[in-house]
């Protein structure tokens, strides 16, 4: 009998079945230790992929991160007539380091500013923010076809409204001229301006975001509704629940990550209530009463030619716009939600 054919003991070849092949360390060459791929092995493997996102990732870079440099100027007595080319002008502009922000905290515009773009975000949170949820739930609840796709298509068309035409049609029925006006003089009554009241107009504001935007945040909260699995509903209407027990217990909580993205980015756009609706709307009511942090670094900057003290307003709005957006997703996270990003 030949060498070949003689027969192995078990222990024996088990540990020659076990040793790794030669080519065994240079085939796991490309992953760690702890059994993930390498960087180099990822990258060969998304090449493709990560070449497609290059003009993106460009965009972005050129138009979001790139002007964070200009924020500079809140720092120095800009003046952009000094030369045709920004950059000479930021160079040649005086330094004046911490003035700019002590003028604004010494300044009650910038105070009363702060004040009123605070109320309007309250206001907006608690007024228009769960509007869009509730009307999200009350068309899914229609069993016609047709009639959710009518209801969503006229809920949502005022979005495609410029705040131009918005305004105008608030205008004609809330004016002094308007028809709820006329309707009240017709009637022995005192005319009424809604669009002139500083005293309502926080809440007008409201109202036109409410009728203008929420149609987007129905389809938002619709496209989250589709995914929930009817078995859940046939379950628990199995064990007894009503309608009310089962959007309770089945649809809120399918709803509730994206609640919470949702609101995350919301708390982010605290400091950012509607630069052009309040800009139309400015002269109408006084500053007093409609001035919010972008109006005043429009007015200031644009308006007063004063570029530092207006790039120093902005990059403190920018900087508590960050801090909101990282308090928020940590809250989310003690809610077990992911947010913006995960943990």
């Amino acid at each position: 009998m030949s060498h070949s054919t003689v027969p192995r003991s078990r222990p024996e070849a088990e540990k020659t079945d076990k040793t790794p092949a030669s080519g065994g360390a240079t085939g796991s060459a490309g992953r760690r230790s702890s059994g993930r791929l390498s960087l180099r092995t990822r990258f060969r493997r998304d090449r493709v992929l990560l070449l497609m996102t290059l003009p993106a990732v460009a965009l972005v870079l050129l138009f979001n991160y790139l002007p964070i440099l200009g924020n500079v100027v809140a720092f120095q007595d800009y003046d952009p007539y000094i030369s045709d080319n920004g950059v000479v002008s930021i160079l040649n502009s005086p330094w004046v380091g911490l003035e700019n922000f002590q003028r604004l905290f010494e300044d009650s515009a910038f105070w009363e500013a702060v004040q009123n773009t605070l109320v309007l975000f309250f206001l907006q949170l608690v007024l228009y923010f769960p509007i869009p949820i509730g009307l999200a739930l009350l068309i899914n609840s229609v069993v016609r076809p047709r009639v959710r796709a009518v209801s969503q298509a006229i809920l949502y068309l005022p979005h495609f409204f410029s705040w131009v035409l918005v305004i105008a049609v608030f205008q004609q029925l809330f004016g002094g001229a308007g028809i709820l006006s006329q309707l009240l003089r017709q009637n022995g009554y005192d005319g009424i301006d809604i669009m002139t009241d500083p005293e309502t107009f926080k809440f007008l504001i409201t109202a036109q975001s409410v009728w203008k935007d929420a149609g987007w945040g129905i389809i938002v909260f619709l496209a989250a509704l589709a995914s929930v699995n009817p078995d859940l509903y046939e379950a628990a209407a199995m064990d007894g629940a009503n309608r009310w027990r089962r959007m309770w217990h089945v649809t809120l909580p399918a709803l509730r990550p994206v609640i919470a993205l949702l609101l995350v980015l919301r708390v982010g756009d605290a400091l950012t209530v509607g630069f052009e609706q309040i800009l139309l709307q400015r002269d109408a009511v006084g500053p007093g009463a409609s001035e919010v942090l972008d109006t005043f670094v429009w007015w200031n900057g644009v308006r007063n030619q004063d570029f530092g003290y207006a790039a120093a307003a902005g990059l403190i709005k920018g900087v508590i716009s960050l801090g909101l957006v990282l308090v928020a997703n940590k809250v989310a996270h003690l809610m077990g939600e992911q947010g913006v990003y995960k943990k």
